[in-house]
């Protein structure tokens, strides 16, 4: 398997489009599931996707065996390729901020126990925004602070967000408790 990572790396480094095809293959399923952490359009998530790809494909000499696996490092790209996408989104969105003062600790995390098709089918509810913040902060572990900065957002509109997230969480635990009272 490391001899076929090493060819497809070489190809890759050549522009060889066969090359490249193998590993966007071989790293799509779970690449896919990271954009599907950001966005609910199948669009957005191919756009996220492909952009990291190409991120990746056009610096893959850069690679270097000795820091990391290659599957991290096509990660860390294409999930900044999937923030810069959600950054593009929010400026073509307009909304109200509204600043929180509260106090968050990424301890308390809502969805700790719950199952990733629970978790994935959580973040479809929200807009592209408050997804890539509650994805951020619960489950990749950045602070509000960078989040802040990657999302080019101020840390109250962050806080916001995540508010926001909790709360149709709240939602969705009070339907599903009230659900199965009626249900008895």
């Amino acid at each position: 398997m490391i001899e076929d990572i090493n060819i497809l790396l070489k190809g890759c480094a050549k522009y060889d489009r066969r090359c490249q095809e193998k590993l966007y293959q071989l790293l799509y399923p779970g690449l896919f599931a990271l954009c599907n952490k950001f966005f609910d359009e199948e669009h957005d998530i191919i756009t996220a996707l492909n952009d990291g790809m190409m991120n990746a494909f056009n610096n893959i000499k850069q690679y270097n065996t000795s820091k990391g696996s290659l599957d991290g490092w096509v990660y860390s790209i294409v999930r900044n390729a999937a923030i810069s996408h959600v950054r593009i989104k929010k400026k073509e969105m307009s909304y109200h901020e509204t600043m929180l003062d509260m106090q968050l600790e990424a301890s308390a995390n809502p969805l700790k126990n719950e199952t990733e098709e629970f978790v994935l089918s959580f973040l479809t509810t929200l807009n592209t925004t408050t997804r890539a913040v509650f994805n951020l902060f619960y489950i990749e572990g950045f602070l509000i602070k960078e989040i802040a900065l990657c999302l080019e957002l101020k840390e109250g509109t962050v806080k916001w967000h995540l508010n926001e997230g909790r709360n149709k969480l709240k939602l969705i635990y009070n339907n599903n408790n009230n659900s199965q009272t009626y249900a008895r």
